[in-house]
């Protein structure tokens, strides 16, 4: 039997955490982990459709695995093999293209990893198993996912949504994944107890969309938020990524209220513009954005606030992109997290006009970019001088350590393995761009969670 695996991740922290999942699947088996650098017997990929450059990426790495090992059994995965397994299976030398729900049950459905004369068998969403490839299913409950590590036990992620419910005109994510479904509240509260009892500092919740959290099996969010920091012991959880529709006043709310809560939201903007928001099928206005992140400068003053936007959507004009330059950059935002339109097979806004110069797609990037590097560094320089708690890795880079602030400051200081997975109270000395330099104040044991999509 084959014992050496490599896997490789692209898009999303969802996917991450999914990647554990199947990883753990190999481990279990006796398997040897291995560098996708090196050679190995098996290789997954774990891949992204969001947009062109992510699908030719992972072409590209299956073709240079199989550089490395000729033999080697190559399974891909994924939102780009969910959409597109018939491309990924003319690649010479794929052996199997697992659907959704599938690959979390891998051994399952490959009974061997030999390859044959007929590389891989692919099959549409709708068709059933064959030889080698499956059925690419989106529905059915959401299963209870393994944890991943992430960082020396110091973090690790937790699965407790999937699919979206959305149609925004740009995404592919409702087809590669299906409906919005979510992992019950006592099944959410039995992984994160094992994974506190594993000894994890920080815990990763991901979803597809997290804010929409339990419609599906009559609950919410909120309701899942209040129950998770009722655990005994200490830990905090940070919201990494929230629609704006969704993020409600009572979370709000009760952000401002618990320790337990990082002062840290990720709230996708997407465009400056009214006109592109409603091509784009956004259920919010910038308005709305605008209230939205004043309301929780106001109720929390300290928090981090990140953004994702996109630049060059069909019909966006020099003109919208000036105002969708202009909000993000007078907002109390923190950073952003900036995306080139991407034109998707099977979405609706591939048929719309106005296409974007690929140029100007890259030059509108560069901008915004450039305002986040700013905009990083004045958040940073206004905490300079305060007391924040700060979780620090185990790593020792060098003779020194990094570790975030509640609202995600990135912070390092000399290294001292008494503070590695601890909440240490740090005081931020220095600001050297987008990293604080801190001097340990005090420090008590704790555990850090986050709550996080792609």
């Amino acid at each position: 039997m084959q014992n050496k695996v490599a896997f490789h991740t692209l898009g999303c922290k969802l996917n991450f955490s999914e990647t554990s999942s199947i990883s753990r699947q190999f481990l279990d088996r006796g398997f040897e982990l291995t560098s996708i650098e090196n050679e190995a017997d098996v290789y997954v990929f774990n891949t992204c459709s969001v947009t062109e450059t992510a699908e030719r990426e992972c072409r590209q790495l299956i073709r240079r695995a199989l550089r490395q090992n000729p033999d080697a059994f190559i399974i891909v995965t994924g939102c780009y093999a969910q959409l597109r397994p018939g491309q990924i299976a003319k690649i010479n030398g794929v052996d199997a293209v697992l659907g959704s729900n599938e690959k979390f049950n891998l051994f399952s459905v490959l009974k061997n990893f030999e390859k044959r004369e007929l590389a891989c068998i692919s099959v549409t969403p709708t068709e059933n198993l064959t030889e080698f490839g499956v059925a690419h299913s989106t529905d059915g409950d959401l299963p209870a996912l393994p944890f991943r590590q992430a960082g020396n036990r110091t973090r690790a992620f937790l699965k407790i949504q999937d699919g979206c419910d959305y149609n925004c005109s740009f995404c592919t994510i409702p087809l590669a994944r299906g409906q919005s479904r979510s992992l019950p509240i006592d099944k959410v509260r039995d992984e994160f107890i094992k994974l506190l009892d594993a000894g994890y500092k920080e815990i990763v919740l991901t979803g597809v969309n997290v804010g929409d959290y339990g419609k599906n099996i009559n609950t919410d969010f909120f309701t899942l938020l209040k129950s998770l920091i009722n655990i005994e012991g200490e830990f905090r959880i940070r919201i990494s990524s929230i629609e704006p529709n969704l993020l409600s006043d009572d979370i709000i709310d009760l952000v401002s209220k618990s320790e337990k809560l990082c002062d840290h939201f990720h709230i996708p903007l997407q465009n400056g513009s009214s006109r592109i928001l409603k091509a784009m099928q956004r259920r919010y206005t910038v308005n709305d954005y605008e209230t939205l992140i004043y309301k929780v400068k106001n109720k929390i003053p300290d928090t981090g606030i990140g953004a994702d936007v996109i630049v060059g959507f069909p019909g966006e004009t020099e003109e919208d992109f000036i105002h969708t330059h202009n909000l993000l950059r007078d907002l109390p935002i923190s950073y952003l997290h900036v995306f080139t339109y991407s034109e998707r097979p099977d979405t609706k806004a591939i048929n719309l006009p106005g296409k974007v110069d690929f140029q100007e797609r890259k030059r509108r990037n560069n901008i915004l970019r450039i305002l986040s590097e700013k905009k990083r560094a004045k958040f940073c320089e206004e905490m300079i001088g305060t007391q924040q708690q700060v979780l620090f890795e185990k790593n020792n880079k060098d003779g020194w350590m990094q570790g975030y602030t509640s609202n995600y400051i990135k912070v390092t200081t000399e290294y001292d393995e008494s503070i590695s997975g601890t909440l240490s109270e740090t005081v931020l000395l220095k600001s050297e761009s987008d990293i604080c330099k801190g001097k340990i104040v005090s420090t008590k044991k704790s555990v850090d969670l986050i709550i996080a999509v792609g």
